[in-house]
Parts: C-alpha cells; structure tokens; sequence
C-alpha cells in the first residue's frame, strides 16, 4: 500500500490517509478482506502520530471501507459497487463545482461550459 502524505497540502494529514486508502481500495489495489497494517505500522511508516493514525482508520471504517475484528486488526470490507460509484460521484461533483468556480471568474456562460465539454466528451 502506497500512501503519500504532503505537508503542503490544504487536507489534514488523517484525511490525506483517508483519501489513500480510499483510492487504494477502489482502484483495486486492496481486495477485500485484506488485512491493512496496524495502526502503529502505519503511523511510524509514514512518520506520523499513532492517533492521527486512528483518526483516519475510524473514519475509514465509519464510512464502510474497512473493518476492525478486535485482537486481529484492520481488514478491507466486502463493499458493493453502490458505494464506489457514489465515491465517484462525489469525486466528479467536486472537480465540477472547482471548474464552475473557475469558469465563473472568466464570465463564461453554460452554453461556453457545454459546449466545452460536448467536445471533449466526443474527443474532439
């Protein structure tokens, strides 16, 4: 597992974990089941405190990506594809609402934002 933290970015470190993991499990790289390393792994691989650590694997679990069994760990969670495609959702939502902020400072119209994305949708 691949998690790469920045200390220039705007996210909280927990949720830069969070969005790792995320992705990991999403893209395929953790299968369900998997077991994740343990808190204290992970915190010391990524030079990090073990309750940052915690914060994210709670939030992670909280949200149905993974589950702890008590004494063994941290394991991926079977999910359904509901829950992918709505991460997903999400993940589009955000990168629209960024590109209608950008869009509005130069004045361009829906029409302008339609017409750009028909073009790029048919590859043009």
């Amino acid at each position: 597992m691949k998690i790469i933290i920045s200390n220039t970015s705007k996210l909280p470190i927990y949720e830069q974990i969070v969005n790792g993991i995320k992705e990991e499990i999403i893209s395929g790289n953790l299968k369900p089941n998997e077991k994740l390393p343990s808190i204290r792994a992970l915190a010391r691989d990524l030079n990090i405190s073990v309750i940052t650590t915690k914060r994210a694997y709670e939030e992670l679990e909280r949200e149905g990506f993974i589950e702890t069994v008590g004494g063994k760990g941290c394991y991926v969670s079977y999910f359904n594809k509901e829950l992918i495609y709505e991460e997903r959702l999400k993940e589009i939502e955000k990168k629209l609402e960024e590109i209608l902020e950008l869009s509005r400072g130069l004045k361009l119209s829906k029409e302008d934002i339609f017409n750009m994305i028909n073009l790029l949708y048919e590859g043009e």
